[in-house]
């Protein structure tokens, strides 16, 4: 872009924006004739994808300000009422908005409020921060037409973000999301009302204990074994920690409520956009866990639990016995590992208590590890498969809802932190997967055993499976662009090895179609919706992905491997059978280890 091509364009963001902070900015890089960082934040609008917006905070198109939240909604509002012009015509359409401890994230979810009522739908908003599985719960029990939840998930302070919901509680798919872009674009005024005007009009509505309480009951209700807990309560510590965000204000009362001992670190209990005491607020991350562990290894925890800033993920770390410094050691458990363990748990519990129903399934994303496969077909339990993105999930919770699949879902998860048991809401949740979690350890310990000891056996059954994920950022006007060119190369000429290993099966799924480089004849389709994800399947059974990130500038490659070495026979000792598990571990990471190095020669990490 030319200097005067950002000038125009910074104009007429200053024309249209009457927040002063955002303001400011522009005017004071124009000033200081900043053009590289004027030209970062005006190249482009920041695009509404399929799952909402996401960037960094401050003044331009390119950025999360307030006026591209009010065009965001604007838009949103037009496509609900093309979508329902029934309703629309009656005065009966309504959204719900929740928000997360971010910086403006209030601001965002108020001015997204009044430019509902100012297209005449009635916006229930939370008083405060509350997490993201309940803004699902929150519209399906409202019976609303749609929702927003203003949060950047797990993303570093200086981002804010922005996704739309569904009628039916999930985030936005084919053909909504589409729709919602096209209407987003097409923006040119604003309609908005002033909050005090919207609530004199019965279109601005605060809403907190209504739906708070049966939120609660609801995650408590999903529990197995309510007696089991009560009689063990007392003989476990928990130690919690928030980061943060939203997930103190339920967490804390589910969990104590059934009695259990509940540390939550003190200097992350309370809401803060800055996460002063982390790099990246993201569970996924051990060192987001660092004060939890200390606290956890002070108290002697049995279990060690994190949600992100707005409570969909959550992530855990047990005791492993290893000694350091005289106190016990923790072993973090990765998303993949908790997802399996909840797999057999969830299909173990169902089992025993006599309530699996007919044609019982799980669902997990393309890229969520091999072994849950293994584990639910254990139980008689069939595993679906759908793409990355919880959303994937709650369309087919929809489908089986509405009798288009004749499954009945029992759980969802994806590799990324993202577990859901119970059907009152249709995305991840934190808040319930804690209190799942906690139940988990508690019936593993009446048993003697514990969740590392579980896994273990699990891997006994099932082989030892582990997997990688490698991120390349592509940031700057060029970004996209580069990302195109890596996924372009990647389809002209995919690899034939991986790591050493043969590449058996290309399926791709932006056509539709799964190659086989042996036999260039052949070719099978996918049943899958359309996305530009490309996995290659290795002679040994490891999948190796590539993603596109839809929200962030980034690719996403991840692998899966297996070795089933680490199976003992039967009579084995313990000693055989952890050998075998050993040697296992050690052959999985040599491949790993070859993959990643494969993969960085292409994109440069």
């Amino acid at each position: 872009m030319t200097h005067d091509e950002i000038r125009a364009k910074a104009r007429e963001y200053l024309q249209k924006e009457y927040d002063a902070r955002f303001r400011g900015e522009v005017e004071r890089l124009i000033g200081a004739e900043d053009w590289k960082e004027l030209e970062d934040r005006f190249f482009r609008t920041l695009e509404f994808g399929t799952g909402g917006l996401r960037g960094v905070i401050g003044g331009g198109f390119n950025r999360m300000n307030t006026l591209v939240v009010k065009s965001a909604t604007q838009g949103l509002a037009a496509y609900i009422i093309k979508a329902f012009p029934e309703k629309a015509r009656e005065g009966r359409l309504s959204a719900v908005i929740a928000y997360d401890s971010r910086h403006y994230s209030r601001e965002f979810a108020q001015v997204s409020a009044r430019v509902f009522a100012g297209n005449g739908i009635r916006a229930y908003i939370f008083s405060s921060l509350r997490p993201t599985p309940e803004l699902s719960f929150a519209i399906r029990r409202l019976g609303t037409d749609t929702g927003i939840v203003v949060t950047a998930s797990h993303n570093p302070p200086q981002y804010n973000g922005y996704k739309a919901y569904w009628n039916d509680g999930s985030q936005v798919i084919e053909p909504h999301d589409a729709g919602i872009i096209e209407e987003v674009s097409r923006v040119t005024a604003i309609n908005e009302l002033s909050e005090n005007e919207a609530v004199s009009r019965g279109l601005y509505k605060v809403i907190d204990q209504e739906i708070d309480g049966p939120y609660r009951e609801m995650v408590v209700n999903a529990l197995f074994r309510p007696a089991l807990i009560k009689e063990k309560a007392g003989e476990v510590k928990i130690v919690y920690t928030p980061l943060h965000g939203t997930g103190a204000f339920h967490v804390e009362a589910v969990l104590s409520g059934l009695g259990l001992n509940v540390m939550t670190v003190p200097e992350q209990r309370e809401g803060n956009g800055d996460f002063p005491t982390v790099a990246f607020p993201n569970p996924e991350e051990a060192a987001a866990l660092e004060m939890a562990l200390a606290l956890g290894k002070k108290v002697g925890a049995d279990v060690v639990m994190a949600t992100d800033p707005d409570a969909d993920r959550f992530g855990a770390a047990v005791p492993d016995g290893v000694s350091e410094n005289g106190q016990g050691g923790f072993t973090l458990i990765t998303g993949n590992q908790m997802g399996t363990l909840l797999v057999d748990y969830v299909c173990l519990s169902l089992k025993e208590l006599g309530r699996l129903p007919p044609k019982p399934a799980i669902v997990k994303s393309i890229v969520t590890t091999g072994m849950q496969d293994k584990v639910a077909a254990l139980y008689g339990v069939e595993t679906l498969e759908c793409l990355t993105g919880f959303k994937w999930i709650a369309n087919l919770m929809r489908l089986a809802d509405e009798g288009k699949i004749p499954q009945r879902i029992i759980f969802g998860n994806e590799e990324s932190y993202g577990y859901l048991v119970e059907n009152e809401v249709r995305d991840k949740d934190g808040v319930s997967a804690a209190a799942l979690t906690a139940e988990m350890t508690i019936y593993w310990r009446s048993t003697g055993k514990t969740l590392l000891d579980r896994l273990n056996e699990l891997y006994e059954k099932a082989g030892y499976w582990e997997e990688m994920g490698i991120s390349k950022y592509f940031q700057g006007p060029q970004g996209p662009a580069t990302m195109a060119g890596v996924m372009a190369e990647y389809r002209r000429s995919p690899p034939r090895t991986l790591g050493g290993i043969a590449v058996v099966k290309v399926r791709d799924l932006l056509q539709g179609a799964a190659l086989f480089p042996g036999d260039p004849s052949r070719k099978e389709p996918v049943d899958l919706p359309k996305s530009n994800v490309l996995q290659f399947y290795l002679e040994d059974g490891t999948i190796v992905s590539a993603r596109p990130s839809g929200t962030e500038p980034k690719i996403k490659f991840y692998a899966t491997c297996c070795a089933a070495t680490c199976c003992g026979k039967t009579g084995e000792g313990g000693t055989a059978r952890k050998t075998a598990l050993e040697a296992a571990k050690k052959e999985v990471a040599g491949k790993l280890a070859a993959i990643k190095a494969d993969i960085r020669k292409v994109i440069g990490a």
